[in-house]
């Protein structure tokens, strides 16, 4: 019998900053298998969010599971089957590529890590990087040392932030062809966060759309595109930042 429990599931997630509220009551369930984009301008609460998914930021109020484990309380039970991607967390700049990868592959606990290393090197391109001093690297190679770093345990929930920020256009595309292949073949959950409208419209069969902290849309590409009249991602984007949409719901209702 097929699982049917959600990878992630979000209830009525709060988070309270001294500066004020950075999530305002959001709930979301997301299946085992789906690749998700979570979307906002700055401020909007996807930094936040995914920290409490992680289980890095504790909410305020409200509870986020993931693969069945409160991520308040029983995180241990799955930290080992998730892993995160950011181009914007830096990894210890003295360390090798290979040592860097070593140390992370060591706290997943990953099997055959030499094995596992030596595969995504092949696989990213890394090969020749392995014993340069991580610091040393460019953006574009640091940012596929973080991807192979986010692909050590084979995760089973992978967090993807901006993903193939500083990539070229052909190798930023190898990646997305890399992470759909990689996320059809192990079954894995995808939780991507892109500034990218048209990586999303490739990658993603749902978006959730945040702003000021909560949900303001949540729907597949296709019907953001027919219910905001629009013919690209970035648009709705754009209407949902700047309020066009609000406006234009205010102008029919007074009508």
């Amino acid at each position: 019998m097929a699982n049917t429990e959600p990878a992630i599931a979000a209830e009525n997630l709060v988070k309270v900053y001294k500066a004020g509220m950075a999530v305002d009551g959001i709930s979301f369930s997301l299946p085992q298998g789906s690749i998700t984009a979570l979307l906002g301008g700055n401020g909007a609460g996807k930094t936040t969010t995914i920290a409490m998914i992680m289980g890095l930021v504790m909410p305020t109020s409200g509870r986020i599971a993931v693969l069945g484990a409160d991520m308040a309380r029983d995180r241990h039970r799955v930290l080992h089957r998730m892993n995160f991607e950011s181009p914007y967390v830096d990894m210890p700049m003295r360390l090798t590529v290979r040592q860097n990868l070593k140390v992370f592959g060591l706290l997943y606990g990953v099997p055959d890590l030499s094995g596992r290393m030596r595969e995504l090197a092949e696989q990213l391109d890394l090969v020749d990087l392995l014993d340069r001093p991580t610091g040393k690297l460019s953006a574009g190679q640091k940012t596929r040392v973080s991807l192979a770093k986010s692909l050590l345990n084979r995760p089973e929930v992978l967090l993807l932030d901006e993903p193939t920020a500083s990539l070229d256009p052909d190798t930023a595309d190898w990646v997305r062809g890399h992470l759909e292949t990689y996320r059809k073949q192990r079954g894995a959950t995808v939780l991507l966060a892109s500034h990218n409208m048209m990586e999303v419209e490739r990658l993603c069969e749902r978006v959730i759309m945040m702003k000021r902290g909560v949900i303001v849309d949540d729907d597949n590409p296709e019907r953001l595109l027919a219910r905001y009249g629009r013919e690209t991602l970035e648009d709705v984007f754009l209407d949902i930042a700047r309020g066009r949409r609000e406006a234009s719901d205010m102008r029919e209702a007074a009508q």
